[in-house]
This record gives C-alpha cells, structure tokens and sequence, in this order.
C-alpha cells in the first residue's frame, strides 16, 4: 500500500473506533472491532483493497440494547464536499435498514445543498452529520471532560418538581456542543455533568440542550 492510503486508513481507523464508542455509550450494540482485540493492519486488510479506501465497507447498522424498535445505521461517504445526490443515497441506505436513525460521517464539508436535504427528512428520520476530522479523538474520554450522562424524561420531571424550575431557568447546553453531539442529545433533554472537586468530592449541575 501506499503511504498517502495508509495515512488515509489510519484516519479513519481512529474515526471508526469513535464512532463505535460512540454508539456503545448511547446504548447500541456495537462489537468492539477495532479496539485492542483487533488492531490498525486488521482494518487496513478489511477496508484497503483496490489501492484506496472503500468506506462503503465501513457501514454498519446496530441495534438499542433496550429499545427494540431503535436501530442506527452510520453511512460513511466518499464524497469531499456532500453533495444532495450523496444525501439520497444516504437516506436511501437508512430506509433500507429499516433504521430510525441515520449518522452520516463525512471527510470535508456538507454543501448548502447538502444540509437543507438532511433538514427537510429530520420529520422522517433522526440524522446526524459529523466531520471525520471532528471523531479523530474521544473528546469524552479526555481527563478534562467531567462525566456528562442524558436523564431519562422521569429524572428530568423529579429534578425541576425537586427544585421548583421550569426548563427554561436551567442553564443551557446547545445542540451542536461537541459533547451534546457526541451523546446525539434532542431539545429539552436535560444531561447531567459531574464534577470532582476537592472540598465536596464531586458536585453535579444540570443543562437543557436548546
């Protein structure tokens, strides 16, 4: 192989095992492929013939570990700049999996275009897009990031009756945040960050994503 394919290889080997990580701390079933049991050259073999990188290979589906109905499917594109036509084609592969969910990753940038398609199907589908460059690294499992975790609607209600607020008095986290994004966080789910301190031990503060 070349050293151009192999750098591109080992790009998204990386990006492939966060994506994998990803998936298992929202609760999906995902195999541990390329973690330590199955390291770099194993990928290269899977995903390097022909002199490129086939990331149609790459794709995969699984399934909510608790919720039978809640399938995913991660659609990687070869496309630089996304087009609609690479839109279709994605949504196309979501509906074929029977999934409610679709996470499209991508190695550039979304067209205009590109992102009105995605927006227009939100109604139908649940998708995401993520940069490759932006999955290179686990920003959860950095030692700065506190331990941040999705409460259930029932938390949510017990924490605003505990504390008598309304939503709109909780501090906010944004959508598009790279932590709300990672844990695929709706509007109006409350996560919950915990922090060490060394006068409480830990102390915990609540955000709404908007």
């Amino acid at each position: 192989m070349s050293q151009d394919l192999d750098r591109e290889l080992a790009r998204l080997y990386r990006v492939t095992r966060t994506v994998h990580e990803m998936l298992a701390d929202r609760g999906y079933n995902v195999d541990d492929k390329w973690g330590a049991n199955n390291p770099f050259h194993y990928f290269q073999e899977q995903h390097g013939s022909g002199g490129s990188a086939d990331r149609n290979s790459m794709c995969f589906s699984a399934d909510h570990l608790t919720d039978a109905g809640d399938r995913v499917y991660v659609y990687f594109c070869a496309e630089k700049s996304v087009s609609k036509a690479s839109i279709k084609t994605f949504i196309g592969s979501v509906e074929r999996m029977q999934a409610k969910r679709g996470i499209l990753i991508h190695p550039d940038k979304l067209s205009s275009v590109a992102g009105k398609a995605i927006q227009e199907m939100q109604a139908e589908f649940n998708l995401e897009a993520f940069k490759e460059a932006d999955l290179l690294v686990n920003i959860t499992q950095h030692f700065l990031v506190p331990k941040h975790t999705i409460m259930k609607p029932e938390e949510k209600t017990a924490l605003l009756k505990r504390y008598r607020l309304k939503d709109t008095q909780l501090p906010r986290i944004m959508k598009d945040d790279p932590v709300a994004k990672y844990y695929g966080m709706k509007r109006g789910q409350v996560m919950k960050i915990e922090r060490s301190s060394e006068t409480a031990g830990r102390y915990i503060t609540y955000r709404i994503c908007m």
